[in-house]
C-alpha cells in the first residue's frame, strides 16, 4: 500500500513537471510540431496550421476547423471553430457560425456581460466595450469596472492606466481610482510610483504627490527597477523614484537597467554602464540590448552575438535575434537558458554556451511558451 502511494505521488509530480514545461512551436518543412528545451520533439510535426501554447493549450487546425491540444499532443477540445484566439486565465475567444464568444477549457460556451467587442482576459479581467466606453469583468462574468472610461490599458501588477475625458489616471483591478485623472499622459504604476505629464511638464508621482522635473522631455517606465531613464534637452540620463537624477543626462540613447547594467549609446556606439554611471563595458557596438537574468546580453557588430557581464564575447556575432518583448517578460535574447536566433534564413535555439538545441534549424520557430 505504501509503495503504491509513493508511486502515485511520483507519477503525479512527473505529470505536473511535464505539463508545466514550456514548449516551442517549430516548423520543419511544411509541418508544425513542438519541442522542449532539450531540443527534442514532445509533439511530432504533424500539423499544417497551429499556434504556440498559451495557458497550457495550443490551437491546431484540422481542415477548416480549429481545436486545442494539450502538451501530450492529444485533442482536448475538438476542432469545431472557424476562428480562435489564445487561452488566458482559462478562457478563450472563439468564432463559430459567424458568432464570437468565450469558452472554457472544456470547450463549453460561457455567458459573459455584453460587449461590442470581445477582449482577451489579462490578470483575471477582460475589457468590455459599450458604445465608446470601456469597462471590465472578471472570469465569473461579474462586472467589476463599469463602462465609463475612454481607454483602459492592460493591467500590470493589479493596476492599469486609464483615460477619462481626455485625462489619464491609474485604477486598480476593482475600479478604484489610485491616481486622479489629471494628466495628459501617465506611465506604468508600481510600488506607489509612476511618471506623468501635466501640460508640457513631466514629473514623478509618488503616492499622490506630483514632482515636476525641470526641462525633462520624456520619462520611460521603471519596469520593476529602482531607476529609469529620462531625457533632458535631448540627452538621456537616469532618475530614481523620487525624481532625482542619479546619472546625469549625457547619453544619446539608453535602455533599462537589469543585473545592475544598462546599455547606453554615444556617437552611434553602444556600451554598458553601472548604477554610478561609469562604463563597465566600453561603447564599441553598433547596437546592444538589456542583460537578461541569464547574465548575457545581445550585442551587434555586423550581426548579433552575446557578451557576459565582463564584456567577454561568449557567443560569436553570427546571428539575427528575436523581436524585443521587454525584459520583464520575454527578452530580446536569452530566456531561462535559451535564445531564439536565426542564421542563413533558418530559425533555431542556442543555449548559454552557444550550442544549437537538438543540433537542428527550422523553417520557423516561435518563443517557448507555457
Amino acid at each position: 500500500m505504501k509503495k503504491r502511494l509513493i508511486l502515485s505521488l511520483v507519477l503525479l509530480l512527473v505529470g505536473q513537471v511535464f505539463f508545466a514545461q514550456e514548449l516551442a512551436l517549430v516548423k520543419e518543412k511544411s509541418k508544425i510540431g513542438y519541442i522542449n528545451k532539450s531540443g527534442n520533439y514532445v509533439i511530432q510535426p504533424s500539423f499544417e496550421t497551429a499556434k504556440s501554447f498559451s495557458d497550457g493549450l495550443a490551437a491546431v487546425k484540422d481542415g477548416k476547423a480549429w481545436g486545442f491540444i494539450g502538451k501530450d499532443g492529444k485533442l482536448v477540445i475538438q476542432p469545431s471553430f472557424s476562428n480562435i484566439k489564445d487561452f488566458h486565465n482559462g478562457i478563450c475567444i472563439v468564432e463559430k457560425d459567424k458568432n464570437w464568444f468565450y469558452i472554457n477549457k472544456k470547450g463549453e460556451k460561457l455567458t459573459m456581460p455584453y460587449s461590442d467587442k470581445l477582449y482577451d482576459f489579462n490578470d483575471g479581467l477582460a475589457f468590455m466595450k459599450v458604445g465608446n466606453k470601456i469597462g471590465a469583468f472578471d472570469t465569473d462574468g461579474k462586472v467589476v469596472i463599469h463602462a465609463e472610461y475612454d481607454i483602459i490599458k492592460p493591467f500590470q501588477n493589479g493596476f492599469a492606466r486609464a483615460s477619462k475625458d481626455s485625462r489619464w489616471g491609474i485604477i486598480d483591478a476593482k475600479g478604484n481610482v489610485i491616481v486622479p485623472f489629471e494628466y495628459g499622459d501617465i506611465g506604468e504604476y508600481a510600488d506607489g510610483t509612476t511618471w506623468a505629464k501635466k501640460g508640457s511638464l513631466y514629473g514623478i508621482i509618488e503616492g499622490k504627490d506630483f514632482k515636476i522635473m525641470d526641462e525633462v522631455d520624456r520619462i520611460w517606465d521603471f519596469q520593476g527597477q529602482s531607476i529609469t531613464y529620462a531625457k533632458k534637452k535631448g540627452k538621456i540620463g537616469f532618475i530614481d523614484k523620487t525624481g532625482n537624477w542619479v546619472i546625469e543626462p549625457k547619453f544619446d540613447k539608453a535602455r533599462s537597467f537589469n543585473q545592475n547594467l544598462a546599455p547606453v549609446c554615444v556617437n552611434s556606439k553602444w556600451g554598458y554602464i553601472d548604477t554610478t554611471g561609469n562604463y563597465v563595458i566600453e561603447p564599441t557596438y553598433n547596437d546592444a540590448e538589456v542583460f537578461s537574468n541569464d547574465n548575457l546580453a545581445p550585442v551587434k557588430g555586423k550581426d548579433w552575438g552575446f557578451i557576459d557581464k565582463t564584456g567577454k564575447l561568449v557567443i560569436p556575432m553570427d546571428y539575427d535575434i528575436s523581436k524585443s518583448f521587454g525584459f520583464t517578460e520575454k527578452n530580446k535574447g536569452f530566456n531561462d537558458g535559451v535564445s531564439r536566433v536565426r542564421k542563413s534564413g533558418k530559425w533555431g535555439f542556442i543555449d548559454r554556451s552557444g550550442n544549437l538545441l537538438g543540433n537542428k534549424w527550422f523553417n520557423n520557430a516561435e518563443l517557448f511558451q507555457n
